[in-house]
């Protein structure tokens, strides 16, 4: 029994969410969030995790690619809400 690979398509949303091992993959409209953490083990379990992880990098390197990026994006508009419990 085979399932399906969840993926995504980099930049496309704020929505999508890959989990590898512990490692998250958050999809932002102008970065892509990675933390968490990842054993890249030397065994099929660890080369399975590599493959998965070289998969998604290899998507977001090829949608930075055929666009055209700015030197740097420039720093978000933080706003200051306050707090309705307080």
């Amino acid at each position: 029994m085979n399932a399906k690979k969840k993926t995504m398509v980099p930049y496309a949303n704020e929505a999508d969410v890959l989990q590898i091992d512990h490692l998250m993959i958050e999809n932002r409209l102008d970065r892509i969030t990675i933390s968490g953490d990842v054993d890249l083990t030397a065994d099929q379990a660890g080369l399975a995790l590599a493959r998965r992880l070289k998969e998604v990098v290899d998507a977001v390197v090829a949608t930075l690619e055929g666009q055209e990026l700015p030197e740097r994006l420039p720093p978000p508009d933080v706003k200051h809400v306050d707090n309705p419990f307080s």
